[in-house]
């Protein structure tokens, strides 16, 4: 992925992303023909390697491509808005879009059908964690029948990623007079993904006066 030096983030904050995200689209190559799906996945990372693991319907063209194996992408994305010329302190300025993006890249196998159980359960407490305190679901509640068929029903993949591209486009080239102008805009804006490009501008350059209006509260990211 192209993303300038003033664009790339570290290693660690494009994983975290990634990972926070675990949403993407799923990109495989089948003789020269892109074959794509919008798909959840689990990040984990050990000593050894970072993996990233989903699963797709058999009736997926893609569980037919992941049992030959090769090298798949996975192109995560966030918040993006438009940013007008109008919005700048100076002048002479062009149409650009913001937006934060991460690709993961690496081959990919089969797992086993002996652990698509593992693989759901891991992946169900992962989205589950997200919503404590409420009690996490897990397959176990489903009637053993069903959860048996729906497990036939698919196929899990796993990516070992040996490739990290993120590219987080915020203006950080900017002036900061330029900042606070196209923060104060974003934060006007309706859409609610302009408001959130705005609030991590902001965070950016906490040091700056942004008011008013002030900007929706980052979160930032643990390995921020």
């Amino acid at each position: 992925m192209y993303a300038p030096a003033a664009f790339t983030p570290h290693h660690a904050v494009s994983v975290a992303f990634a990972a926070a995200r675990s949403f993407g689209l799923v990109v495989a190559c089948d003789r020269g023909r892109p074959v794509a799906s919008l798909l959840p996945f689990r990040l984990a990372e050990s000593e050894k390697a970072l993996r990233a693991t989903f699963h797709v319907a058999k009736a997926n063209p893609l569980a037919a491509l992941a049992a030959r194996g090769g090298d798949w992408l996975i192109a995560v994305t966030g918040a993006d808005a438009y940013v007008s010329p109008d919005w700048y302190a100076s002048g002479d300025q062009v149409p650009t879009w913001l937006y934060e993006t991460v690709q993961l890249g690496g081959p990919v196998h089969v797992v086993p059908g002996e652990h698509t159980r593992d693989h759901l359960d891991q992946l169900a407490a992962a989205f589950e964690a997200w919503h404590a305190p409420k009690a996490p679901w897990d397959v176990s509640k489903i009637a053993p029948a069903r959860r048996d068929a729906l497990m036939q029903a698919i196929v899990g993949i796993e990516m070992t990623v040996e490739t990290v591209a993120g590219g987080f486009k915020l203006n950080q080239h900017k002036s900061d007079a330029d900042q606070v102008a196209v923060v104060r805009a974003l934060a006007r804006q309706a859409d609610p993904a302009a408001r959130t490009i705005a609030a991590r501008m902001a965070a950016q350059r906490p040091h700056l006066a942004y008011e008013p209006p002030a900007p929706l509260q980052y979160q930032p990211l643990a390995s921020e």
